[in-house]
């Protein structure tokens, strides 16, 4: 190919995501989008309620009735939980303990010497296919990803001198478009399994035909996808984002804007100094900012050894807790799988490692002088979340009323039908169920959620047919993580894009949608073609799980 051929195509794809960017920036701020659409929710949800719109959810007894917002029902509800909506919005409990914590690593500077030292000794053509396989592993730590990933992938990034935008775009991606697989079994393939078993029984056929569904299922499928995903999310870093992101000229250090929660930062940063928490040279703010010196010096050194040492004893600690047979995080059948008390403390487990890393290196380092010193370094991570907590008031309450009101489930359950009544048959019928919960999946993130009604309707459907149910959950898979990360229903939108407007002040939804599109739709063309070849050339999904049914 041409040097002038690929220069026209690089401005072609250049002009398409621009134009992407434009359209997209034209949509209000966060806040002003949130709370248009709780206003349009509301008076869709009360017009169906007036026409006594009923949704036949799966599952269920009886219909359930659209709610209205505009109702005196409607109101009630949401003048005695408009707080409740805000802190219980689920996020906030995985988003604000573990931002506390990052704020103690960032801050003493253990994060960009953690970074600094393992691509110290690394090529820096390797990086992106790295943040590529952290990233679609990522989904073992759940939610968690999207806030850890793409700020540790920004700091490798410019620690090797790379541009950290690329880092962080790539982290989130990987993250996100790459959810519903892994390279080991996660808590999320047992929730699968468990809700794909309580709908094979209203079946009888199936009950008696299929195979047995568990949480490794879907494993040798999962397995390919996430070697595969991760590569090509390194390819999509190195070759497309990166030149994009260099060609558009964003910057590669950080752009302080003029507002009041810099000031109030930067008095923070100004208070820690005068108390001597960022007095030794190599640490702190300025240093975890500012990682072009990728040389660690020996203090730095000696605290990452500090670091590691006793991160490492309590590993020792924490494995031993939850493997005595009596442990209080196992479940009452003794194990951890579906869910247990050990994956509920995930997001204490990622505080702790962040936190207690933070805190050792930093004392050894001289970042830290005291205890007294942590609130401080806390203060500055709350400072730096301020706008997502206030998106977050609005959001959770736009969430919670497309909830309660049931429009959620209608989208869903019409969807679903919709390709029912369509009667189509092989694998063509799979591309099309796929392509419905690619569509769905931009108003429903949850992805259990979305699958407990999703697998009521199609896997009944699709195994009269003759499909195990494992393949169908795996055709759900390729169709729930794809479009997670170009909707604004996804919460962890606003945490990224709080990380972007480091370096694009003026970066909104539109330019997180022109950023992600390089990933979605080969991620989304990838992972149909390797369900295709499981289809073609009948490969098991898993231990024991095939592709149809074999039926006498």
């Amino acid at each position: 190919m041409s040097v002038d051929v690929e220069s026209k195509q690089r401005k072609g794809m250049d002009r398409f995501l621009n134009g992407v960017e434009r359209l997209g920036n034209k949509l209000p701020e966060p806040f002003t989008l949130f709370t248009a659409l709780f206003l349009i929710t509301a008076v869709a949800c009360t017009i169906m309620a007036w026409f006594n719109v009923v949704v036949d959810v799966p599952g269920t007894d009886e219909p359930t009735p659209i709610k209205g917002f505009f109702t005196g029902e409607g109101l009630a509800w949401f003048t005695s939980n408009i707080g409740e909506n805000y802190i219980g919005f689920p996020p906030l409990k995985t988003v604000v303990p573990i931002l506390l914590a990052i704020a103690i690593a960032e801050q003493t500077g253990f994060l960009s010497a953690m970074i600094r030292k393992v691509v110290g000794s690394a090529p820096g053509w390797l990086l992106p296919y790295a943040v590529g396989f952290i990233g679609v592993a990522g989904s073992i730590m759940a939610d968690s990803a999207f806030v850890v990933i793409p700020p540790l992938a920004m700091i490798a990034f410019k620690a090797a001198g790379r541009h950290p935008v690329a880092g962080l775009i790539g982290g989130f991606a990987a993250a996100g478009a790459g959810y519903s697989t892994n390279f080991v079994p996660t808590s999320l393939d047992a929730l699968f399994a468990g809700i794909t078993n309580s709908v094979i029984t209203t079946v009888p056929m199936i009950e008696q035909n299929a195979d047995p569904i568990n949480p490794v299922s879907n494993y040798f499928f999962n397995l390919a996808s996430a070697f595969v995903l991760a590569i090509l999310a390194g390819f999509i870093i190195d070759k497309v984002v990166e030149p994009q992101v260099n060609r558009l000229g964003i910057s590669r250090d950080e752009i302080k804007e003029p507002t009041g929660l810099t000031e109030e930062l930067d008095a923070i940063v100004d208070e820690g100094e005068d108390t001597g928490i960022y007095a030794q040279r190599g640490t702190g703010v300025e240093q975890s900012r500012e990682v072009e010196d990728h040389k660690l010096t020996d203090i730095e050194k000696k605290g990452l050894r500090r670091a590691f040492l006793v991160l490492g004893i309590l590993a020792v600690v924490v494995i031993a807790a939850i493997l005595v047979p009596a442990s209080p995080w196992r479940n009452e059948d003794g194990g951890f799988l579906p869910k247990s008390p050990l994956l509920d403390s995930i997001v204490f487990l990622v505080f702790t490692v962040f936190a207690v890393g933070g805190y050792v290196y930093g004392k050894k380092t001289g970042a830290i002088t005291g205890y007294r010193d942590v609130p401080k370094l806390m203060g500055g991570g709350i400072v730096g979340m301020t706008s997502f907590l206030v998106l977050a008031f609005v959001l959770g309450n736009f969430i919670a009323l497309f909830n309660w009101s049931g429009i959620g489930s209608w989208i869903a359950v019409e969807g679903a039908e919709l390709l029912e009544r369509m009667h189509l048959s092989g694998f063509g019928a799979i591309v099309l169920f796929i392509v419905l919960c690619s569509i769905l999946n931009l108003f429903i993130i949850s992805g259990s959620g979305m699958w407990a009604i999703m697998a009521a309707v199609f896997v009944p459907m699709f195994g009269l047919l003759g499909y195990e149910p494992s393949f169908i959950q795996g055709a759900f898979r390729v169709g729930d993580s794809a479009t997670q990360i170009i909707t604004p229903m996804n919460p962890y939108m606003i945490v990224f894009l709080g990380f972007l407007r480091r370096y694009e002040p003026k970066a909104g939804m539109g330019t997180i949608i022109s950023r992600m599109l390089p990933f979605v739709i080969p991620f989304w063309i990838a992972w149909t073609v390797i369900l295709f070849i499981f289809f073609q050339f009948d490969l098991p999904m898993g231990p024991g799980n095939g592709i149809m049914m074999d039926i006498p």
